[in-house]
């Protein structure tokens, strides 16, 4: 069977591809029941929305498929934030949460990451990202001012 790297090269899918992102969205559902099923986590709360939630968010980053978010991933999700960084910064932020030594985050570090005690600089820009969007700039004429408004 043909890798998942070698079907994201058709972005049309198709039936293949459909089956192949059925199979991705299932393992990391295995990973989320685990996690749900883990003493570890009981004390979360909401644990099974923000799980859905990080499932959706590790499927965005992962263009590839591939199970792994690799430095191009990161890379692609911190610009997407509006906080690129340099490969130096983005291969620290890895390795902080990498614990399979691999050079990438798999989903269950990913996890681990975003419900455990310890700040990783990822998990603070992931969870800030709200705050990062741009604001809103006012529209019309500015308010009439006075000399008595003035510094």
């Amino acid at each position: 069977m043909p890798s998942a790297k070698a079907e994201v090269v058709d972005p049309q899918g198709g039936k293949a591809y459909g089956k192949l992102l059925e199979q991705y969205e299932a393992r990391l559902d295995e990973t989320n029941k685990r996690f749900i099923e883990d003493n570890d986590f009981k004390d979360v709360e909401d644990l099974p929305e923000k799980l859905e939630a990080y499932k959706l968010k590790f499927m965005e980053c992962d263009r590839d498929h591939s199970g792994d978010l690799d430095m191009m991933d990161v890379k692609y999700m911190l610009e997407k934030l509006g906080q690129a960084k340099t490969h130096l910064e983005l291969k620290k932020m890895i390795q902080e949460v990498d614990t399979t030594k691999s050079g990438t985050i798999n989903y269950n570090d990913f996890v681990r990451m975003m419900l455990g005690n310890k700040s990783s600089v990822l998990k603070l820009i992931l969870m800030f990202e709200e705050k990062v969007k741009p604001i809103e700039k006012p529209v019309g004429l500015p308010p009439r001012r006075d000399i008595s408004s003035l510094p």
